[in-house]
Order: C-alpha cells, then structure tokens, then sequence
C-alpha cells in the first residue's frame, strides 16, 4: 500500500511533517499515528494539548474517533488552530449520523481551517450505536458507506452534485463556497471481507481496527481485490492499523488496561468485533469473553483473554519491550500507518506516558 502518508499531505499544501521520516523511527518502516484517546479527556482543551503533544513527540498524523461524546469535528477544528504541521483525521465519522452532503462540506470547512491537513475516516459504526444512540435503521451499511463516499468525492471536486442512488438522490446543487485546492482524502473503516472490499474499490484508505498481524494480512488481500475491481493500483490505497497500546513502568497495570479494553468490545459492543475475531481464528476466545461479560463477570471476561492473543493485537507492558512490539505491527506487510490508541480505562497520565514512550 502507500507509504506517502503526511508527506503527500505535505506536499499537496505545504502541511504535515516533511518527509515522515521522523515519523517511522520504531515502527518497522511504517508511519506512525495517534488516536486521541476522547474516553480520557475532561475537556476539549484537553484534547487540544493531547495534539499539541503528539505534534512535539513527532506523530504524523491525529485522528479523533466520534462515538457519543464530543463532536469531532468541532473538536478538529479547535486542534487545528492550535497546531502547524501535525495531519489531522477522523476515525471514524459515522455515515448514519450525518447526510453525505454535510459530511462533504464538514470534511471541505476542515481541509480549510487546517491548512490541508485533513483526512476523512468514515464508516458504519455498528447499530448498538446508530440504533441505539441515533435512533437510526442500521440498513445496508455497505450500500450506505459506498454512496456516502461517492457523494463526498463529488461534492468536494466542487462540481454540481448529481447523484442517483439506490439510498440517496441528489441533484441541483454544488459547494456554495470554494472547494478545496486538494481535496481531503477519504478512508473507510472495515473489518469483514465485503467491506475491505468496498475501502480499496472506492476509497483511499482503509482503517483496521481489532485485528491480528495475521488477520490484518489475510484482508489485505481483500484490499487489494476492491483496487482491482475499481481499476486502481492497490499501492494508493493507505492502510492504518490501529493498535491499542499501554505502555508502563508497571507492566501489569498496562496489561490489565489493554486486556479490559479488549473484553469490553468483544463482550459489550455488538457482534461485528467478536464475529471478526472469529473469523481470525479466535472464535473459542471471542465467544467465552462475550458469555462472561454479558454475565457480568468482568474479571472472568478478562481472564478469558490469553496473553498470546493479548499481544496479538495490543502493546502493552514496559518501554523497554513496547517499541520492539510495536515494530513488529508495523512490519506487517501491506500496513502504511500503525495508529497508536489507547484503552478506554487509562487515565490522562497513562495515556501520556504511553504517547511518549512509542512517540516517533
């Protein structure tokens, strides 16, 4: 896949962090991004000195995730009046809580205010969320996805927007105001087969989230068929491994972190996360944590989390060992970026010292 991350930004608008070669130090020759831990943060000032940080520590790029907390464009937009060079994004903005026509110009006002720093992640969320908290169908989500990023593309070129879909028909308008000199590239978040399909046919980038190095591999060619079929070189298409990462001088706390943070989601935040671990050949582990956690036996949950697949698909114990560790995600064949984000429990100095002992 590319390798270009920030310094195709950087090229495009004089933004992001040169060459990024700062930005691969220790992580097996990718690049290496942060996502703002939004469950840690008291404030959005808080968030604004957590990017203020990762741009010192030399991170390339800082994505904030838009769940039901904060909304992270707004957030975006505070960061980059308060930062130079650091890439900006979005991991993810769900495509059920906005039409594709706001989530086009939120994307242009963002690209704007940061000097071309901005990159959209988009994707379905899943429907514990969209039905739950948007109180939205959880229809098609696939369908959903690929037109809302066919829609962005369209709008953001600045021409009129004439689009006839199967969920979506729009005609007669275009951006009132300019659009962007270079329009913000666009990334979709997956996990099964269908969806990594759908990132390499329609978009520019693929975020996996809760994977293992061998199952982020095994996508990879899931990937590289979508490019195929759009007729496009697999090689444009950006790929992010997000990797929760702890990183301690008190090994077990890290560990105890990570492993909460990985029962939490197979246990408590729908089927897609337990089915893709399933799929990875961990179907045993996934059903066991979701048993015990829909049980309320947290701790039994977490025990039920081996600590091979714990490092499988986490960072977590002292600095000595993290940055070893994180190369080795990095080194994953096919993988431009790998986004160090944190568990859910770890407080404001945790996460700190995480970010600075893998900063690039």
């Amino acid at each position: 896949m590319s390798t270009g991350g920030a310094a195709d930004d950087a090229a495009t608008d004089g933004a992001g962090s040169g060459d990024g070669s700062a930005a691969t130090d220790g992580a097996g020759g990718a690049a290496v991004d942060v996502s703002l831990p939004a469950a840690a943060q008291p404030s959005v000032d808080a968030l604004v000195e957590q990017a203020q940080l990762a741009e010192e520590l030399g991170y390339e790029r800082a994505w904030l995730p838009e769940s039901w907390g904060r909304n992270a464009a707004v957030v975006l937009a505070a960061i980059a009046g308060r930062t130079e060079a650091i890439g900006l994004g979005t991991s993810i903005t769900p495509v059920y809580s906005r039409s594709p026509a706001l989530i086009g110009q939120t994307a242009a006002t963002l690209q704007e205010v940061s000097g071309g720093r901005f990159r959209l992640g988009l994707g379905p969320s899943g429907p514990l969320v969209i039905e739950n908290w948007h109180g939205v169908d959880f229809e098609r989500p696939l369908r959903h996805t690929r037109e809302t990023v066919e829609i962005v593309r369209e709008l953001l070129s600045g021409a009129d927007v004439n689009y006839d879909g199967e969920l979506f028909d729009l005609s007669g308008f275009r951006l009132r105001c300019e659009p962007p000199g270079v329009p913000p590239e666009i990334d979709v978040a997956a996990m099964g087969p269908k969806a990594v399909e759908l990132a390499g046919r329609f978009a520019d980038g693929w975020h996996a989230v809760m994977f293992t190095r061998e199952g982020i591999a095994e996508r990879a060619a899931d990937l590289r068929r979508g490019a195929e079929l759009g007729e496009r070189d697999p090689a444009d298409v950006r790929t992010t491994f997000a990797v929760g990462c702890c990183v301690l001088e008190d090994r077990e706390r890290a560990r105890e972190l990570a492993r909460q943070h990985l029962a939490f989601y197979l246990g408590g935040m729908g089927t897609f996360y337990r089915d893709s671990l399933a799929a990875q050949g961990h179907g045993g582990v996934a059903s066991e944590v979701y048993e015990a956690w829909q049980a309320g036996e947290r701790e039994a949950a977490m025990a039920a989390i081996p600590d091979d697949l714990l490092d499988a698909m986490a960072v977590a114990g002292t600095p000595t060992e993290a940055r070893e560790r994180l190369a080795t995600f990095g080194a994953t064949e096919g993988v431009d970026a790998v986004a160090v984000s944190f568990p859910r429990g770890a407080e404001l100095a945790e996460v700190e010292a995480t970010m600075d002992a893998l900063a690039p």
